[in-house]
């Protein structure tokens, strides 16, 4: 099995709309077999009300409700299309939202019949003036995140703390097994020159506590590579320490691309093998 467990479509608002044919193609061309399409679904409005910062960040973050069924649609089409080729699941990279529990696990129950694959991941923390995308940009993470907590180190701890939230939550029976790039606070690190940005003391002991979470839930873990051609990272969501901790607590890593261009289908797959042997 070749498999590539995290990649997006023409409905995820900030992709580059290439038609999601194309991605499929790329995978096909470079001998995958499994490919698992895991679009960002609508935010709750409520949600999305009380966020500030980069108003692009919020208004691209997920695909429109009504977009829900012609995606469905088209990923089945192309899935029944390239049945002889590659073996395509459908489904979603959920975000884990503090208090949005009971939504979540309602947007769950309501597709879960029909989601063959997905992803939870933590995209958006408490900050300045509210909820604030942690992933949008280094300024916007700056003024919203590390502005606001004090320090880098600070904000890696307060996403580490509601990772393991994520880990813990009961979103229904149609909760994600995969937990997404679980170092993605780490995006903009080469951005604080005059700050220590790896994972502190304290830091690695929740890494540990997390891992150990994640391997008693029996989930798995995204090891995504998109880091590795980010300006300010330059590494794997998780890092190399990261993976050789969880893989000697057995815990399974499925590659992901996290594709949101059809070039950027199974990028850096050679970093993927080196790391799990």
């Amino acid at each position: 099995m070749k498999r590539d467990g995290h990649t997006h479509t023409e409905f995820c608002p900030h992709g580059s709309r290439e038609d999601t044919e194309r991605f499929i193609i790329r995978a096909i061309e470079q001998g995958f077999t499994d490919y698992s399409i895991t679009e960002h679904p609508p935010l709750p409005r409520e949600f999305t009300r009380g966020c500030t910062g980069a108003k692009r960040a919020i208004e691209t973050a997920g695909m429109r409700t009504g977009d829900i069924e012609a995606y469905f649609k088209k990923m089945d089409d192309l899935k029944q299309k390239y049945r002889s080729e590659i073996k395509i699941k459908i489904g979603f990279e959920v975000d884990y939202l503090p208090g949005f529990e009971s939504w979540t696990t309602d947007f769950l129950n309501e597709y879960g019949e029909r989601i063959e694959d997905s992803v939870l991941s933590l995209h958006f923390l408490p900050g300045r003036g509210g909820w604030r995308s942690i992933d949008y940009s280094s300024e916007d993470y700056e003024d919203g995140i590390v502005g606001f907590y004090g320090s880098f180190h600070k904000a890696q701890s307060v996403y580490l703390d509601y990772l393991q939230k994520s880990v813990e939550a009961d979103l229904g029976p149609f909760k994600p097994q995969r937990i997404g790039h679980i170092t993605l606070c780490q995006k903009f690190r080469k951005h604080y020159i005059n700050e220590e940005t790896e994972f502190s003391s304290a830091g690695k002991k929740k890494i540990s506590r997390l891992l150990a979470a994640i391997r008693d839930k029996g989930y798995e873990l995204d090891l995504n590579t998109a880091g590795l051609y980010k300006k300010y990272c330059g590494e794997t969501y998780p890092t190399e320490e990261i993976i050789r901790e969880a893989l000697s607590m057995r815990i399974r890593f499925v590659y992901g691309s996290d594709a949101h261009r059809a070039e950027d289908v199974g990028r850096a797959y050679d970093c993927y093998q080196k790391n799990i042997k």
